[in-house]
């Protein structure tokens, strides 16, 4: 488990009585068990009600009466595409074009300090794309074409996002915060059953190839070195000991000079042996015991 120990009440009978399936403090503790060991992830004890919400979809859809029916399934290995729409379910994703803007420049200073050469890039939480689309985006505004080799990977644990992210349509509120010049230059306007849709520009979303990947996994499924790690709002959903493993990770698939970006919420001062802080929420590796990747 998360290490986090804390004695919770049943919900009053009223309130239980009032939900279509029981639910018990049992049953929430056997799912943030189950979600920690599968993709590390810490549901803090507030999460009660949205797992609920979540997973109760999933015992309509499955036809159970019960969560202790429908985890009593999930752990019998019956069908392991429970396991990924569990996951799916358990998995937030919150991303937008060009969030936390500040990154951008410094990767296009980055990238362009590397013209001439391969280039690669990871963002390990892709979600619907819009991270990864603007990685492409700002690779071609640096280079001035997007005919520039680049290889991005983009990865998420979440299948259903991943779907998304490929398809590379979004709604029109999606851009209203780009400029004119970026929306003419690397979107496409839907019409017809489309209107009120853009599409990403074949040329940019030929740049990216999405995969799943679980952060968990031992060694990581891809293959590096990478110039760029995107690895942003990805550490909140792990405890210290999980985030230090990630990070470790992480370095071993980096290039020696590569830069990593994370969330504005997010601290790695306690991977330091690992990682030293180059801009406000990006890091580079400190060179201390990381070999693998050069």
């Amino acid at each position: 488990m998360s290490g986090v120990s804390l004695k919770q009440r049943d919900a009053s009978p009223a309130a239980e009585a009032s939900r279509e399936f029981a639910f018990t403090s049992a049953d929430f503790e056997t799912v943030r068990d189950l979600i920690y060991r599968r993709a590390g992830i810490t549901l803090s004890p507030v999460k009660r009600d949205m797992v609920y919400s979540r997973l109760a979809r999933r015992l309509r859809v499955l036809g159970l009466d019960s969560f202790s029916d429908y985890l009593a399934f999930l752990k019998s290995g019956q069908d392991e595409s429970e396991w990924e729409a569990f996951t799916n379910a358990l998995t937030t994703n919150l991303t937008s074009f060009f969030r936390e803007a500040h990154h951008f420049p410094l990767l296009a200073e980055h990238l362009a300090q590397r013209r001439g050469r391969p280039l690669s890039i990871w963002c390990c939480a892709s979600s619907t794309g819009e991270e990864p689309y603007s990685i492409a985006i700002t690779v071609a505004e640096t280079f001035g074409t997007a005919d520039v080799p680049v290889k991005i990977i983009a990865s998420d644990l979440d299948t259903n996002v991943l779907a998304k992210a490929r398809a590379a349509v979004y709604p029109l509120e999606r851009i209203e915060k780009l400029s004119p010049e970026r929306v003419r230059r690397f979107f496409m306007r839907g019409t017809g059953a489309q209107e009120g849709h853009v599409r990403v520009r074949p040329e940019i979303a030929r740049m990216v190839a999405f995969e799943q990947v679980n952060l968990l996994k031992d060694p990581l499924p891809v293959k590096g070195p990478f110039d760029a790690v995107f690895c942003r709002n990805v550490m909140i959903y792990f405890d210290k000991p999980t985030q230090a493993d990630v990070v470790r990770r992480l370095a071993k698939v980096m290039k020696p000079d590569a830069l990593m970006f994370v969330g504005h919420s997010e601290s790695l001062f306690h991977v330091a042996d690992t990682l030293k802080l180059r801009g406000k929420t990006v890091y580079q590796l400190t060179g201390a015991g990381v070999t693998d990747a050069t």
